[in-house]
């Protein structure tokens, strides 16, 4: 086992045949990790349902604009993104699409991943279980497929796009975290364009990308959503500060 990059003490190691899945603690919080290098999971021990990484919170932006029946997260990681979901929508029930039966099982173990009826995961391939999904059946999709070090290729790809769209209700939000700008002249964003009639940006400190695709056109400033104080009391993840970085994608 290599000597881990991210500091604190490794409290759990298992392994499937996609390599190794690492707990690390800190005296305040704890990651998940597949290479002792890269993050990719963390939450504070005492409030497991918050999410740490900016890019994690800046992905419930849409929260402020919408209040969804049923969102789809693809790629579970230790479920912070789902957890915090699940904590912010009480009525809101959250589908999880996971590949590794592992990751499921530290996330419930070691995450503290909710066990209810609200939070349903499903363990599949999420590129091939998107297209499988009921045309119109969630209100959004929060893609956040990485391996050990990179991004999955799917998240690239115009199908990936399409058949996220279709899931989607009519006005259903696709948030996706990439790993780069968009080449504007590149097939990705040409779909993007096709298929959401808004579409945002958060810029990570992280230098991830936040994109959202919003299937119907609004425009969401000014800033002072009305509810955004109540958002602050059910998840502490810095409403205001989070949506002064958005960006308005102009074709």
């Amino acid at each position: 086992m290599p000597i881990p990059e991210i500091r604190g003490e490794i409290v759990h190691v298992t392994r499937d045949a996609l390599g190794n899945i690492l707990v690390i603690d800190d005296r305040k919080h704890r990651v998940l990790s597949f290479d002792s290098i890269f993050e990719q999971s963390k939450i504070a021990r005492a409030t497991p349902y918050l999410p740490v990484h900016e890019y994690s919170r800046a992905m419930l932006i849409p929260a402020a604009f919408t209040e969804p029946a049923h969102v789809t997260v693809l790629g579970l990681g230790g479920g912070a993104l789902a957890h915090g979901l699940y904590r912010l929508f009480p009525e809101c029930r959250v589908h999880v699409i996971e590949l590794r039966p592992k990751v499921l099982e530290i996330a419930r173990e070691w995450f503290a991943l909710p066990d209810s009826d609200r939070m349903e995961v499903t363990i599949a391939d999420a590129r091939k279980a998107v297209a499988e999904l009921a045309p119109a059946s969630t209100d959004m999709i929060f893609t956040d497929l990485y391996n050990a070090d990179r991004m999955s290729p799917a998240q690239a790809q115009r199908r990936f796009i399409k058949d996220c769209c279709n899931a989607l209700t009519d006005d259903g939000w696709l948030i996706l975290n990439y790993h780069k700008v968009p080449d504007e002249s590149g097939s990705l964003f040409r779909e993007l364009v096709r298929q959401f009639p808004c579409l945002l940006y958060f810029h990570s400190k992280t230098n991830n990308i936040v994109i959202y695709g919003c299937k119907e056109p609004f425009y969401p400033w000014p800033l002072d959503v009305p509810h955004l104080k109540e958002l602050e009391e059910r998840l502490p993840i810095g409403w205001r500060k989070l949506m002064k970085k958005l960006s308005m994608v102009e074709d």
